[in-house]
C-alpha cells in the first residue's frame, strides 16, 4: 500500500466514466491514495449512484462530457492541461 501511495500522491489522473460503478470506485481509491482526480463522464449511469453516495463530486474536478465527441474532448483536455500547468 505504501508503494501505491507513493506512486499516486499528488499525481493528476483522468478517469473516464467516473460516475459509473467501476469508475466511481476507481476514483474513490485514487483519492484515498492522494491523487488529484479529473473525472469525465456523460452522465450518472446508475440509480442509486455510487458516485453520489461517496460524495465524489465535491472531491474532484468533475466534467460532464461525452467522450465520443472527440472535438469537445480535445478542447477540454487542452484547456485542462493549461489550467493544471499554471496551478
Amino acid at each position: 500500500m505504501k508503494n501505491l501511495k507513493k506512486t499516486f500522491k499528488n499525481k493528476t489522473i483522468i478517469v473516464t466514466g467516473h460516475t459509473g460503478f467501476k469508475g466511481s470506485w476507481l476514483t474513490f481509491w485514487l483519492k484515498k491514495l492522494g491523487a488529484k482526480v479529473v473525472g469525465v463522464s456523460s452522465d450518472y449511469i446508475t440509480k442509486p449512484s455510487n458516485f453520489e453516495a461517496l460524495g465524489l463530486k465535491k472531491q474532484i474536478l468533475h466534467k460532464k462530457l461525452d467522450i465520443r465527441n472527440l472535438k469537445k474532448l480535445a478542447s477540454y483536455l487542452k484547456r485542462l492541461i493549461l489550467i493544471l500547468y499554471f496551478i
